[in-house]
């Protein structure tokens, strides 16, 4: 099933979220399973997090072509679904609410081939229907040159737009996209700190 198609699904699963993050409210944190904290990422928007963790390497919760740290708190399951958009497929969710927020760190895998990372991008919002206003840059992480993009998402579920963003590298694997979106503008930009963390940590396997 192509994501730009399945909009009413999205609005329905966007629900449900907010009513799993207002039911888990009531849930004492356990302190004692917290992982050890690692360095912590500055975004844009001025706030911090600390580090959860590695992903991506053989034996974490997803196995990935490249390893980025996730924020404290925030959980990983691997996608085994037939669930693509554009060049990639989702192969990975990082979940917010555990951390208090609602909505996913997503990470989308692609086939080798020729394709660079800002083509591999590209196609991954103009299969996004809804999405408008993208604005694309570069950046480099440890080694790594990759396009990021900024867009806004709307349909008819949206009481208003809202923020979502992307980054995406190349790999000998094929493209790696890592997408943040969030219930609204407000749950995206709090979640800022753990997409600039996963940014600034990615690297490619050794």
């Amino acid at each position: 099933m192509l994501v730009g198609a399945g909009n009413r699904r999205r609005g329905l699963i966007q629900a449900a979220l907010l009513v799993g993050v207002l039911a888990g409210c009531t849930e004492s944190p356990d302190d004692d399973a917290k992982p050890e904290a690692k360095a912590s990422a500055t975004p844009t928007n001025g706030a911090t997090t600390k580090s959860g963790g590695s992903l991506g390497a053989a034996g974490s919760a997803c196995e990935l072509p490249v390893t980025f740290d996730i924020a404290e708190k925030w959980t990983a399951e691997a996608v085994d679904a037939p669930l693509s958009q554009g060049l990639v497929t989702l192969a990975c969710e990082v979940d917010a609410k555990p951390a208090g927020n609602i909505g996913f760190l997503r990470v989308w895998t692609g086939t080798p081939g020729n394709n660079n990372a800002r083509t591999a991008l590209e196609a991954f919002v103009i299969a996004e229907e809804g999405a408008s206003k993208a604005r694309y840059s570069e950046f480099k992480a440890n080694g790594l040159t990759g396009a990021e993009v900024e867009y806004v998402y709307a349909d008819e579920f949206e009481e208003t737009p809202k923020k979502e963003r992307a980054f995406a590298v190349t790999t000998p694997s094929g493209p790696v996209v890592v997408h943040l979106g969030g219930l609204d503008t407000e749950e995206h930009e709090a979640m800022l700190p753990a997409y600039e963390l996963a940014r600034g940590t990615l690297k490619a396997h050794a």
